[in-house]
């Protein structure tokens, strides 16, 4: 038997929020933002606030070309209506990709409507695949909204058979309410604070990736990638070990 076939599957796992890849020079550029994303050599990405055929973004269909750009598959879960287009998240992998569904999150005082992705991707010499869900929760102070998609988030996890991953930008730093009802049922893929916000000197961390289940995954490494001008975030870069069946 081969021996490289017995060693455990790292993943290389990467969140975003793009800013419909409109950086922080106001310059509207996808190669960019798929640059940044080709250079850390991830295999599954997910990303936030990502335009598909807006008048703002010049009609481009951006989860097409970073898919184009960086030679990953993708998918797209549109949340709202936006200039001809839609707009909302998307995922790339490396793998293949077998099924995506996006469920409408708790839309609290006629707030935009969030969605969180499902996302089940083929991993090498694994039968059962892995999903992914990713999202994108909401921005304002009163964190009802978050908390209330955190609780749909969390019921939904019964329902998925491991290996599961959380990903986006969830606009709650460490401390709050909505990070310790996720930590019921999910561990963060790093230990510490990685500041994400604001891009040019972060202070704070409200872009995340998570775990389900220690008996899954073993947490290899994680780091801010130092891009400050492609966007008004910086991403996420975590490694992770998928435990051996």
């Amino acid at each position: 038997m081969n021996a490289r076939a017995e060693e455990p599957l790292q993943l290389k796992i990467l969140t975003w929020n793009i800013h419909h890849c409109l950086g922080v020079d106001d310059k509207l550029d996808v190669d960019r933002i798929a640059s940044v994303i080709s250079a850390c050599q991830p295999d599954i990405v997910a990303l936030q606030e990502v335009d598909q055929q807006a008048a703002r973004s010049k009609n481009v269909d951006q989860p097409a070309e970073l898919s184009r750009l960086t030679g990953m598959h993708v998918v797209f879960g549109g949340n709202i209506p936006l200039q001809g287009g839609r707009y909302g998240n998307a995922v790339l992998s490396r793998f293949p990709i077998l099924s995506s569904e996006n469920k409408r999150l708790p839309n609290h005082r006629e707030g935009e409507q969030r969605g969180v992705m499902l996302v089940q991707i083929q991993l090498p010499r694994r039968d059962q695949p892995l999903t992914l869900l990713a999202t994108h929760l909401d921005h304002r102070e009163n964190d009802s909204e978050r908390i209330a998609s955190v609780r749909m988030i969390n019921e939904l996890l019964p329902q998925i058979s491991p290996p599961r991953l959380l990903a986006g930008d969830l606009n709650a730093v460490p401390e709050s309410s909505v990070l310790q009802l996720l930590r019921s049922s999910w561990r963060i893929a790093h230990p510490g604070m990685l500041p994400t916000v604001p891009v040019t000197n972060p202070s704070r961390q409200i872009d995340y990736i998570l775990y389900s289940s220690p008996q899954d995954w073993k947490p290899v490494s994680a780091e801010v990638l130092p891009e400050a001008a492609a966007s008004d975030h910086r991403a996420v870069l975590v490694t992770l070990r998928l435990q051996q069946d």
